[in-house]
């Protein structure tokens, strides 16, 4: 594998979120150990959610990786899409608040829940 992707969800240009894919090469390291290059960091914090965990539609603060360590995390957006992360699983959430925008749940944002009989463990890494 010469390269990872990168799962973003972003604000697209009309204030709603949105997943796209994104290649990171892996360029470093050797063949049986291939790195990218290395990115900076502002912190990590892990977060854990009951079974039955859901929010409301909200904006991301400050964009941040979100790894799956444990339980199921749907992601939902407006006009009913969402997507599933299992353990092992991330994307890297950037949809914040359009500047100049006053928060809108009806165009802004993104929704989260647990799925499934497990608890919910994240590991969000500010970046």
């Amino acid at each position: 594998m010469t390269e990872f992707t990168k799962v973003v969800l972003f604000t697209d240009t009309d204030g709603r979120a949105r997943f796209r894919a994104e290649a990171v090469a892996l360029t470093q390291g050797t063949p049986q150990s291939m790195l990218s290059d290395v990115f900076a960091s502002e912190g990590y914090q892990l977060r854990t959610s009951p079974v039955g965990f859901c929010s409301q539609f909200h904006c991301t603060g400050a964009p941040q990786w979100c790894f799956i360590l444990g339980g199921q995390m749907e992601i939902g957006l407006q006009g009913g899409v969402s997507r599933i992360f299992k353990p092992g699983e991330h994307f890297y959430s950037a949809d914040v608040l359009p500047d100049g925008a006053t928060f809108d749940p009806a165009v802004h944002g993104h929704w989260s829940r647990q799925v499934g009989d497990d608890p919910l463990v994240t590991l969000f890494v500010r970046g």
